[in-house]
């Protein structure tokens, strides 16, 4: 550091705060710095610097699994906003068991600073101590020990199932995520708070497991269905799954039955017929996650009041 100074001709203060990304430093001089810095080919030394600053610069992510789509894409939400602030992530997964608290030591262990606990893993964060991590908790009940955040799941759900009616369906029928999950039960709950506004009846739910399979099992039993005019899925891969046990009973789309999913993951634009979905922005997410866990590991807005939910967005395409 002191070589990379001389080069630039500023103090090693200076050149701490530019490794830091300190916004105390000029453009100019910070420019002068990064040339320094790439001309002497110099590192930073994360586990050097851990030692002197007792931060790691790393964050814990918690996950019931990364196979479904929406953890996929908010992970890579989560890592390009922690890239962009120079934090590595320490990623944890939960599988059938389900131990939070043995994920919470494991993370200890790693010396992180904080961590985000994903969606399913939720719920188990309330039955878990802490133990003094900074944490930031996606879609769950508010809770005074951690940062809650999340998307308006029950609002989109509303909109869903508004557009749905506003096509001339009597009601609505709603193939649901698995029990536990937050932001199924919010999916839910939004689906049933719209038909009960209209006045319309709500069919007996089926439950999926997120995965396009359920879907299509499930879907089976609706295609059989003659009634079945409309259905709101908890998220597109199982409405990939309906959209095919649909088109091999011969039931038209969206003349016969409209479908609608939650996500607007990226291939469900190629979905034949493309799908209309709800769109949750997963870069905002993710940012506000990694914002709000960096922010709290120093210090920062740790009494500050949960922010906002993110509210989605109705993306109508040929599937209804």
């Amino acid at each position: 550091m002191a070589v990379v100074a001389a080069r630039a001709g500023v103090s090693g203060q200076t050149v701490s705060r530019v490794v830091n990304d300190s916004p105390r430093v000029d453009p100019e001089t910070r420019a002068r710095v990064e040339a320094a810095m790439a001309e002497l080919g110099y590192r930073p030394h994360r586990a050097a610097r851990a030692l002197r600053t007792g931060r790691s610069r790393t964050i814990g992510v918690v996950a019931q699994t990364l196979a479904t789509v929406g953890n996929s894409a908010l992970l890579q939400a989560i890592a390009e906003a922690a890239e962009s602030r120079g934090y590595a992530l320490a990623v944890v997964t939960l599988g059938v068991q389900g131990r939070i608290g043995e994920a919470f030591d494991r993370l200890h262990e790693q010396g992180v600073d904080g961590a985000i606990v994903l969606n399913e893993a939720s719920a188990l964060a309330r039955d878990a101590d802490p133990a003094g991590l900074a944490l930031v908790v996606v879609d769950a009940p508010a809770d005074a020990r951690f940062a809650v955040i999340g998307t308006d799941h029950a609002a989109g759900a509303r909109a869903a199932t508004a557009h749905l009616l506003d096509r001339g369906a009597q009601t609505v029928h709603h193939l649901a995520g698995p029990a536990g999950s937050f932001a199924a039960a919010e999916r839910e709950r939004g689906w049933r708070e719209e038909l009960a506004a209209r006045g319309a009846t709500p069919p007996e739910p089926r439950r999926g497991d997120w995965s396009a399979a359920s879907g299509h099992r499930l879907g089976e039993e609706l295609a059989a269905d003659p009634s079945v005019e409309a259905v709101f899925v908890a998220n597109d891969q199982m409405a990939l799954g309906l959209l095919r046990a649909l088109a091999d009973a011969g039931r038209r789309i969206p003349e016969d039955v409209a479908v609608l999913g939650f996500d607007d993951i990226a291939d469900a634009a190629e979905f034949r017929p493309p799908l209309t979905t709800v769109r949750q922005d997963f870069a905002a997410l993710g940012d506000q996650a990694v914002r709000l866990v960096v922010d709290r590991a120093e210090g920062l807005g740790a009494e500050a009041s949960d922010p906002p939910l993110l509210v989605p967005a109705l993306v109508v395409r040929a599937s209804s």
